[in-house]
């Protein structure tokens, strides 16, 4: 006899929707780790080097680079009004440490930091949503992991404005076999759902909070032009930006809409 919550389970196998739909690319040579956009400009993310690109004619405006040995691996960044808020490790160094920078979008001159430390894994992404910070913890199976802990331990935490933990959640295990070896690259909120990306696949995960337990529920997955890495929605046109590493460019795109079809999730 199969139970209630093998049935319930089954219902909700992940969609496989349409794939997105590439509108534009712009070069950028800082194009290595990740990308955010405002209304008029377009920021290349790399390990210690942000650019700053003017959206309309594809130009570099401005570029910050780090010129004191600090930032180590900026994975990515998200705009939280006139900020550019970015997630830094040590990677690959171990035991693994993060930290999150803030950065002024006008000045490009690095205005803040907030030291997390060791502890879940090493920082990739972040962004406030919710009255909340979300924040992802890698881990690793080879390279920049640590002793005892492989990819299966990616963690994505929920803190308050003065990051105190509010909650912590796993993610699904078939999303996970997709991120092996490595782990989630890229995250972000649109409405309930987050939209996750890994290493190197050209796909997105629509994953949502669960109504119980401490595993994220895998919605849908969609093909995508870029090979993993961060991604960022763009507020102002509802697009999705992310970046083809290998050809050091920032892709813009159209996501597929994923229609509401159960109350699976808790809404918060």
């Amino acid at each position: 006899m199969i139970g209630p919550l093998l049935l319930a389970a089954a219902a909700f196998e992940a969609l496989a929707l349409p794939a997105a739909v590439e509108i534009r690319r712009i070069p950028a040579e800082e194009a290595r780790q990740g990308v955010a956009a405002d209304t008029r400009f377009v920021y290349a993310i790399s390990n210690s080097v942000i650019g700053k690109y003017d959206r309309r004619t594809g130009r570099r405006v401005a570029r910050w680079r780090d010129d004191s040995n600090l930032f180590v691996h900026i994975n990515s960044c998200t705009l939280a009004g006139s900020d550019l808020v970015c997630a830094a490790s040590n990677y690959p160094q171990v035991p693994m440490a993060s930290s999150v920078e803030w950065f002024d979008t006008a000045r490009m001159d690095h205005v803040g930091s907030r030291s997390l430390g060791p502890g879940r894994g090493s920082l990739t992404w972040l962004e406030w949503h919710d009255g909340s910070w979300w924040a992802c913890f890698a881990n690793y199976d080879g390279r920049g992991g640590e002793a005892g802990r492989n990819h299966e331990w990616t963690t994505l935490v929920r803190y308050d404005r003065n990051f105190a933990e509010q909650g912590a959640w796993l993610f699904p295990q078939g999303v996970l076999e997709r991120f092996a070896p490595y782990s989630a690259s890229g995250g972000a909120w649109k409405g309930r759902h987050l939209y996750v990306t890994g290493h190197d696949r050209k796909e997105v995960y629509v994953l949502e909070l669960p109504r119980a337990g401490s595993r994220l529920i895998h919605l849908a997955t969609f093909a995508f032009p870029s090979p993993g890495q961060a991604i960022q929605w763009d507020r102002s046109s509802g697009t999705l930006w992310s970046i083809d590493r290998g050809r050091r460019e920032l892709v813009e795109s159209r996501a597929p809409e994923l229609q509401a079809r159960s109350d699976a999730g808790v809404r918060r």
